[in-house]
């Protein structure tokens, strides 16, 4: 079949473990079998994808969230003619290891609605208004949440998790010292010397929120008192780590409930 009125897009994200970031809306196109040689991990927004996976018949719907290994064949058909429209994240080996083929060419379909919100959060935090913290720690939960899913229950620890309160403090500490700046969770694993995903499991479970959100509400916090001591606002924003000005803008209203501009408008025994 040929593709009619196809709408792709593609990109790098720069974020290790995904190596591609793929959202298309299809119209009469059908995947040939083929194999990558990383995990793929889709949503179906609309459609259904028929497919074969290691010589078994699968489906590929809008409630259901579909991981296909690397290294074992398969092809996509849709249902339809009406077609389908797909968001891929295609992630290395160091977000899931090698030992969850076989759980995963078992079990390609996975229905769990926290799974499908995590990949959703991803996707946004990945899009052009997203922020590099933010889709590594959405990226650690999501990890976290296959490998749950994908390891026989039998193979779990069976002791209740604990925190690793040191290793919290140490993130949080980093965080701080690189406020303004910015560290990425790739620098702050090679600095205390633990994998990303570690570091923000117990940063979360210690402190109550993830390092993205503890970060934006420690800046949230810098920007308004940079407010009200009279900076402008453009200088602000960038002297307390966001992009610009409308960067702050979208989580001041978040946090504070008013836009900059207003808030700094109000403030008592300003100068207007």
């Amino acid at each position: 079949m040929d593709p009619r009125g196809a709408q792709i897009t593609a990109w790098a994200p720069g974020l290790a473990g995904i190596t591609e970031v793929f959202h298309a809306d299809f119209v009469g196109h059908a995947y040939p079998k083929h194999t990558h040689d990383q995990w793929s991990l889709m949503l179906v927004d609309r459609g259904t994808i028929a497919y074969d996976l290691d010589h078994r018949a699968h489906g590929a719907a809008p409630e259901i969230v579909t991981l296909l290994p690397p290294g074992i064949a398969h092809d996509g058909v849709p249902v339809t003619e009406a077609g389908f429209r797909q968001r891929i994240l295609y992630l290395d080996t160091t977000v899931l290891g090698e030992v969850l083929i076989g759980p995963a060419v078992d079990s390609p379909e996975i229905r769990d609605p926290l799974l499908r919100h995590r990949i959703d959060q991803l996707h946004s935090a990945l899009g052009p208004d997203g922020e590099s913290l933010e889709a590594e720690s959405r990226l650690g939960f999501l990890a976290e949440r296959l490998n749950e899913i994908l390891t026989p229950a039998t193979g779990r620890a069976r002791h209740t998790p604990t925190v690793d309160e040191r290793v919290a403090d140490q993130l949080r500490d980093l965080l701080d010292a690189r406020l303004t700046t910015g560290i990425t969770m790739r620098e702050a694993s090679n600095i205390l010397q633990r994998n990303p995903t570690y570091l923000i499991k117990n940063f979360a479970k210690h402190f109550g929120l993830p390092p993205h959100k503890y970060v934006t509400g420690r800046r949230i916090d810098l920007a308004r008192r940079a407010i009200l001591a009279g900076r402008e606002l453009a200088d602000v924003a960038v002297d307390v780590g966001f992009h610009d000005q409308s960067h702050l803008s979208r989580h001041f209203v978040k946090h504070v409930g008013a836009p900059p501009g207003k808030y700094a408008l109000n403030v008592v025994g300003r100068a207007r």
